[in-house]
């Protein structure tokens, strides 16, 4: 995924959180100390052990020391935003997933989520999404949570010459994975999305693993191929919908016929052949990229992702206690507009990251690589 403006901006406004010091990660807890102490204790005691301490807490959370703390106790940097307890052992979220009968939300990211300096996208969940007041209920209550380096992020240090340095992440992508009790791929968010889109996804996603663990096991790989074939056929006609909407045209439909310079595919051959098209037509767009997928990409360019986003930006609104995390970090008199252009942003990459990157999440799942779709992404993206 391309560097767009508003990663640019984060470098320069939004995650510079001091512009003339040097960002480090999150300060060791001293283990002599209790604070210490209890931090190790509670850590094992998973979620209950998290709002023990915040109960212990509750009018220290301003104390950068218990703040500390609380980032080793939940494994998330601002965790005193969004109140979120973070597995970093998979076959312990699995366990507790098992145990509570949650799916797990799984955050694949380059760095790591308890340091400041982590990929571009997971700073951003940290202020768009997490604190959220909508979204960090849902994740508490009916989510367990792991997270996951690929990793280290790249990193670039300014050095302003006169003894300050400036370093920051220069890109990196992460994708949430919904996943049943067993570890299993049951869909995939990837990138930012704005917080009531991804709020949308997370609920949809949810509802999907309790429909797929209800199954036999004979019939979970069906459930999950017609699952992901209505998504990505839900995509296309949304996608179709914003473009006619705004008044740009489509490009006339594909028609049956072999040009004899190119080779010819499945897809167009299946047509001319009307004894078989019946009975091969179904598989063959189970296992065959969509044309029409393919046609909306080609008239989808930066002016009309842009145009589409705008249709979108109810979806991207900051809550309160994502803007205040921001005010906290910054130091800068144009919150306001800071804001604003965060949330265009959030716009632009979350119609983008929904029709382009989703899309053909789906598209895997639909080809049975519910394995190899995970490395798919991180292949192509992390990068």
């Amino acid at each position: 995924m391309k560097l767009r403006s508003y990663k640019n901006l984060c470098v320069l406004t939004l995650l510079s959180l001091s512009c003339i010091q040097a960002a480090n990660a999150i300060a060791p807890v001293n283990p002599t100390t209790k604070l210490s102490q209890e931090v190790v204790t509670l850590r094992q005691q998973g979620s209950k052990g998290l709002q023990t301490f915040l109960k212990a807490h509750t009018n220290q959370l301003n104390d950068p020391k218990v703040r500390t703390a609380l980032d080793a106790l939940c494994q998330q940097r601002d965790c005193y935003a969004s109140r979120l307890y973070w597995y970093t052992d998979l076959a312990k979220a699995k366990a507790a997933a098992q145990a509570s009968g949650k799916p797990i939300l799984s955050l694949r990211l380059l760095g790591r989520l308890d340091q400041d300096l982590s990929c571009a996208n997971s700073r951003f969940f940290r202020v768009a999404l997490y604190p959220n007041a909508d979204i960090s209920k849902v994740l508490q209550d009916r989510f367990i949570l792991h997270w996951e380096s690929v990793r280290p992020a790249p990193k670039v240090t300014i050095d302003f010459g006169d003894g300050r340095k400036l370093e920051r992440t220069i890109t990196g992508n992460s994708i949430h994975y919904i996943l049943d009790s067993s570890g299993r791929p049951i869909d995939a968010i990837p990138g930012l999305y704005g917080p009531k889109a991804f709020l949308k996804q997370l609920q949809q996603a949810e509802v999907a693993v309790k429909e797929y663990s209800q199954l036999p096991s004979a019939n979970r790989n069906g459930f999950l191929q017609k699952y992901h074939r209505d998504r990505l056929q839900a995509i296309e006609t949304q996608w179709s919908a914003d473009l006619s909407k705004l008044g740009i045209q489509s490009p006339p439909e594909r028609t049956a016929s072999v040009n004899p310079s190119e080779p010819a595919t499945a897809e167009i051959a299946a047509p001319l052949a009307v004894s078989k098209m019946v009975v091969e037509r179904p598989l063959l767009r189970s296992i065959q990229p969509r044309s029409d997928r393919n046609n909306l990409v080609r008239i989808t360019d930066e002016d009309a992702w842009n145009k589409i986003a705008q249709l979108y930006t109810v979806d991207t609104k900051l809550d309160q206690n994502s803007i205040a995390l921001i005010k906290a970090k910054t130091k800068q008199n144009n919150l306001e507009k800071l804001v604003k252009n965060f949330e265009a942003a959030m716009a632009v990459d979350t119609v983008r990251n929904e029709y382009m990157l989703h899309s053909q999440i789906h598209q895997w799942f639909v080809e049975g690589n519910l394995i190899s779709c995970t490395w798919k992404y991180e292949c192509q993206n992390h990068n």
